[in-house]
């Protein structure tokens, strides 16, 4: 999955606004700009529209940690430099305190049934027997699940969420 897409997808689930988004940021330690983050969120077919690398979406992902889960004591892990779906997955996993339960309830609302010893292999380490890639449907799927969790109802669903620009947001 496109890392760009990732982060507009993010933003929609928790309705952040870009003083959040800068803030999320801050707290990972990293200082962005309103211009940055509205050049990441633009579609792709944007002229404007920046790419979004691993390493800023590793900020991203742990500054939401720091948001939704507090600072740990010591030093701030350091941002990963190549980030897969499976470690993407792993850090919103972590940042909203989800048990594998609540993650198998979060993809059954996307449409999607899977055990306990399947999802676990998710979270194993590349090289592990019985580790499995998170492909992109997978992590699109948990995403939308979020979304069904986080923003439920009409209100929820009468935009796509995908085709939002950052000029609807302030």
């Amino acid at each position: 999955m496109n890392k760009n897409d990732i982060l507009r997808r993010i933003r929609y689930v928790f309705d952040f606004s870009d003083s959040k988004m800068i803030s999320i940021f801050s707290l990972a330690g990293h200082k962005v700009t309103r211009a940055q983050i509205s050049d990441w969120l633009r579609k792709e077919d944007d002229p404007a529209c920046q790419k979004c690398n691993d390493t800023q979406l590793a900020i991203f992902l742990n500054g939401l940690i720091n948001d939704k889960r507090g600072k740990r004591d010591g030093p701030q892990p350091d941002p990963e430099k190549s980030l897969s779906n499976n470690a993407i997955f792993m850090k919103l996993k972590i940042a909203l305190n989800l048990k594998a339960d609540d993650v198998i309830k979060i993809l059954s609302l996307a449409g999607v049934n899977i055990s306990k010893h399947e999802l676990s292999a998710f979270f194993r380490r590349p090289g592990h027997k019985h580790y499995r890639e998170c492909k992109n449907q997978m992590l699109r799927n948990f995403l939308k699940g979020l979304q069904l969790k986080y923003r439920p109802g009409p209100e929820g669903m009468s935009e796509d969420p995908w085709s939002l620009t950052p000029s609807k947001r302030v």
